[in-house]
Formats: C-alpha cells, structure tokens, sequence
C-alpha cells in the first residue's frame, strides 16, 4: 500500500520551510513596508518592484479550468526540472535510494539524479519503444522511490500504452512520474484525469511545448494535495517571477489560438511523415504523438553535418540507446518543412 510518509526523507519532514512576507500576509494593502523592496518602484516602464506570489494562485486558478484539476493539485516550477528536482530532493536520500528509468529517454531524469548522488537503475524500453514491465520489476527494490515514465516519449515520439503504466501504478509502492511535455500533440488521454484514482501518481506537464513559452521556463506538476504541499515546501519562496506570471497568464487566456496551432502542427507532421518515407536516404520515419519525428536514416551524423552547415539545426539522437542512425526533427512551420525536405532531397539525390 502506497504510504506518502513512509517515502518522504527525514529532514524534508522535519523541514521549517522558509515564510516570506508574501506568505505571512493575504490581500491587498495601500502601504507595504514588510519585504524590504525598494518602495520607489523600478527603472522600467511597468513597476517589479514588489515581489510576487510565492505560490501563483492567478496563473493556478486558469490552469484549474482550462486542466478540469483544483489549482490545490497544481505545482508551478521554473521549468519541468525545477519538478524533476524537488521530486529527488523530497524523497531521495542520496548514496541510499534509487530510481527506475527506462531509455531512451528525457536526459534530465539522468542528470537531476546524478546530481542528487541518487542510484540509476535502467529498464530499457522494448524494440517497439513501450515499457518491458518485466525489467522494471526486476530493477526495484526496496530503495525505489521513483519511477520516470515520458508519454509521449522524448525522443521516440511515441505514447506509452496506457494499461502498462497503470499495471506500475497499481503493484508500485513508490511514486510514478508521468511526463506529458508533449500531450498536447497526442491523441491519448492525459493521466491527469486519474489523480483521484492513483495518490502516488504525479503528471508533469509546460508550457514550453504547445502553448509557445519556452523562454518563460515554466513547468506544472500534477498531484494530491499531499504532494504538492511537499513540492511548495521546498521550492525557493519566488520561484515563478512577477513577469512570467503575467505573461502566462496573458497567453493562457488564448486557447482557441493554441488550438490553431496544435491543429496545424499536427497536420504538418503527417506531410512530412509521408515526404520523408519517400526519400531514399531515410529508413524509417517512427509514430509520432510529439511535435517531432524520430527518422532512421543512412547516415545521421552526415546528413546531420550537411543541414547544419545550410543553416538548417536537427538533432542528431544516433548515439542514444535504440536510436542508432536517427535524427530527431522538429515540425516547424509549413515554409520551414519545405526548405527542410527541400535540403534533404538534394542530399539524396
């Protein structure tokens, strides 16, 4: 049975999380002489000098209705990282604990554990790119804490077949990460929907991906409230700042704009699908539920080279584990695909 204490490391719950003057006073006030900010207000056309909810409820309560989650259940991070990190931090005790990852994928799982001096433990995915649930069981002990699941998967494109998570999700008696950077190009469902279901469940999802913000590095992280109280306990006080908040909160406003564009972009990669199994130095162009295509090709590093020095960046994933000879390309615009299949039927031909 699932124990949220159980997993939580002994000086994250005795942790006195730090109070801000944000977080000690509600509401609005005509005189603030409680946070040491500079009381004239700032050397630029709209005033920050006041620091920003610590917790972001305005920008919460429109995800809340755009999600169908209560903005209780929603964490905001300066990226997905920020979640991936606190995720090591809250329940991982370093030199002890470990975690279950299944590459290809996402690199950051790697790097935040490797920088929390936390145990990898690999199952890879299958041929196919699923789960190979018998090589996660046999990779947990009683050290595991996490499970890192990417769907869709990065760089593979794919979905993970929904009743292979759940089977982790109901025999796991540690926490199952459930990345969705790219759902909004999916025709799946988002596992958002099954957090009443699953209390050890978090959905990390951006704002990078279909709704444009990259530049604003601003992840979510869906969970129980009992989970996201951990997450709001470690974060730094002002993690989201004041501009980001009112610049997301100005695009989410535009969803029937996102919409557009998750519709053009779902379209778009569909064409080049089809264009690029015709050239006869691709291999394979794989499934994709992402924003991207995974391409075998002939010659990855080479074709690679050639489009770089056109002015044309890919990614080379060739040395990535089951990703041998593959780029990884994003869908750009219709003019960017043609000027891409263009430089790609030259280097065929």
């Amino acid at each position: 049975m699932f124990d949220l204490n159980s997993l939580l490391r002994d000086n994250i719950k005795r942790l006195t999380p730090y109070s801000s003057a944000r977080d000690e006073f509600k509401g609005e006030a005509s005189v603030y002489l409680d946070a040491n900010e500079n009381s004239f207000g700032s050397p630029l056309a709209t005033n920050y000098h006041r620091y920003p909810d610590p917790l972001q409820w305005k920008v919460k309560y429109r995800l809340a209705d755009i999600k169908g989650v209560p903005p209780q259940n929603i964490f905001l991070g300066n990226g997905s990282d920020e979640a991936i990190d606190i995720l090591y931090r809250a329940f991982c005790r370093p030199g002890v604990d470990n975690v279950v990852l299944c590459p290809p994928t996402y690199g950051m799982y790697e790097v935040s554990a490797n920088i929390n001096d936390i145990e990898i433990r690999k199952a890879s995915l299958t041929e196919d790119f699923q789960l190979d649930l018998q090589a996660i069981e046999s990779a947990i002990d009683e050290n595991t804490r996490l499970i890192f699941i990417c769907s869709p998967n990065n760089p593979t494109a794919n979905a993970i077949d929904k009743e292979a998570i759940e089977m982790i999700l109901n025999n796991f008696e540690g926490i199952v990460v459930v990345d969705e950077a790219y759902i909004n190009f999916s025709r799946h469902k988002s596992f958002i929907q099954e957090l009443t279901e699953y209390p050890n469940l978090v959905v990390l999802q951006t704002l990078s991906k279909a709704w444009g913000l990259a530049a604003l590095r601003m992840g979510m992280a869906f969970a129980s409230e009992d989970i996201i109280s951990i997450f709001n306990k470690i974060k730094p006080p002002y993690n989201i700042n004041q501009a980001s908040q009112e610049l997301a909160l100005e695009a989410l406003g535009n969803v029937e704009q996102v919409n557009a564009w998750i519709k053009e972009t779902v379209e778009e990669r569909e064409k080049l699908t089809g264009e690029l199994a015709k050239l006869s130095i691709v291999e394979k162009v794989y499934p994709s539920d992402a924003n991207f295509l995974l391409v075998k090709t002939i010659d990855a590093k080479g074709i690679y080279s050639i489009l770089t020095n056109q002015g044309i960046i890919v990614r080379d994933r060739s040395k990535v584990e089951l990703c041998a000879g593959c780029l990884r390309i994003t869908i750009g615009t219709p003019e960017e695909n043609v000027t891409l299949l263009q430089a790609l039927q030259n280097i065929a031909s």
